[in-house]
């Protein structure tokens, strides 16, 4: 990387209600970190003046919940409908988005939260990247430790038994997210540099 390329912001706001969507945000974070990127970690739920800043400093967010009951939790719901202050004065306008989530079975509606985050993105402005994988375990060959073994195209998408704690996140999962992380940071990383050279084509 070289040193006049800007380092771009990466923050995933997310909500866990178990740990089991923790454990795929900290995955997210570390796919992102490993591009270079400042990343920081927010929960939604105990979010604080400070972190809503953060927020707004971003180049990116990643957004990430537990799907409960067809969508996104209840708690990420609150964080969205407090992000209204951000909408009106068009403050994550032009952001870079994408998002994440976990259930506990293979679909488990997750598409509809997923769709959540990227109407939420919409409305605020943003730019949504997908998960920029051909879906895995999808013929014979294939196997569930394939990257994207759920085949979600919108974003990263996880399953954990409901009877099984975090540390039972399926690891093709795990890897799911941190490609996801990277992909959102190295794209984030071509916008910033963009505007940048811009920036000087017309200093």
């Amino acid at each position: 990387m070289s040193a006049n390329t800007p380092t771009p912001v990466v923050s995933v706001a997310y909500h866990s209600g178990y740990g089991h969507t923790a454990v795929v945000a900290e995955a997210v974070r570390a796919g992102a970190a490993d591009t270079g990127a400042t990343v920081h970690l927010i929960k939604v739920d105990e979010i604080t003046d400070a972190e809503w800043a953060l927020l707004d400093e971003s180049d990116a967010i990643i957004f990430g919940s537990p799907t409960y009951m067809g969508t996104a939790s209840g708690a990420f719901h609150v964080f969205a409908e407090a992000s209204s202050k951000r909408w009106f004065g068009d403050v994550w306008q032009d952001k870079v988005a994408a998002g994440f989530t976990n259930s506990g079975s293979k679909a488990g509606d997750k598409l509809n939260t997923l769709q959540f985050f990227q109407v939420l993105a919409a409305q605020h402005g943003m730019s949504w990247v997908s998960l920029g994988l051909k879906p895995g375990w999808n013929h014979s060959g294939g196997a569930e430790s394939d990257l994207n073994r759920l085949g979600f195209s919108t974003g990263a998408a996880a399953q954990t038994n409901n009877d099984e704690g975090p540390d039972a996140v399926h690891k093709s999962d795990i890897a799911t997210a941190e490609h996801l992380g990277r992909r959102v940071a190295e794209h984030t990383r071509v916008i910033v540099a963009g505007r940048a050279a811009l920036a000087a084509a017309g200093a």
